[in-house]
This record gives C-alpha cells, structure tokens and sequence, in this order.
C-alpha cells in the first residue's frame, strides 16, 4: 500500500522559514516524479515543485520560483520542500503527490493528507 505522509508544517512569521518532509513507502518511486502541491481556502490545489525520484529535471511555480527548493533522499525515501521569505500568500495546505505518468497535477497517482502551513504577516 503506498503511503505519501507529510509533516513539518506550521505556523511561522512573513519572511521566516520551513522544511516540509513528504515519506513514501509502499513501492518503489525510481521511475516516478514526485511534486508539492497547495491548496489555500476556497482555492483550488495547484503546482509548487516537482523533480524526478531518479534526478535530473525540477520545475517550480513561478510564485516560488528562488524562494523554495525540492529535494529528495533517496535513502531516507523521503522528499523535501524547504520554502525560505514565506509569505502571507504561502499559507495553504500543502501535499505531498507521486506521478508515473509527468509532473502536473492530473499526472498524480498517490497523494498525502497534507499538511498545513501557516504564514502570519
């Protein structure tokens, strides 16, 4: 059974900082892109970050785009978010996903609970 569990939300001050760590078991994600997604109160979920589980290619929104940086662990099967000068506008519930097929949202296969982040100006 695949599990994506997030965890490393918050609340934080505009301008602070926080890692988010997604753990993925169940199968095996070498061939898969994993990605952060948000979704802010009465919004729609959209893309943050993704990168390959193998390496190579990483996209982000442009809303985050040298304010936050994806990361994987390879041995740790864990995958990171470190998202620095939060803004008010950060504030959402953010998810954890895992896609075979490309790095949208309508590629994803598994997705976390998610968790929230908290961004008081």
């Amino acid at each position: 059974q695949v599990q994506l569990v997030e965890s490393g939300g918050g609340l934080v001050q505009a301008g602070g900082s926080l890692r988010l760590s997604c753990a993925a078991s169940g199968r095996t994600f070498s061939r898969y892109w994993m990605g952060w997604f948000r979704q802010a109160p009465g919004k729609e979920r959209e893309f943050v970050a993704s990168t390959r589980w193998s390496g190579g290619s990483t996209y982000y929104a442009d809303s985050v785009s040298g304010r936050f940086t994806i990361s994987r662990d390879n041995a740790k099967n864990t995958l990171y978010l470190q998202m620095n000068s939060l803004k008010s506008e950060d504030t959402a519930v953010y998810y954890c996903a895992a896609g075979s097929g490309g790095w949208r949202r309508y590629d994803m296969d598994y997705w976390g609970k998610g968790t929230l982040v908290t961004v008081s100006s």
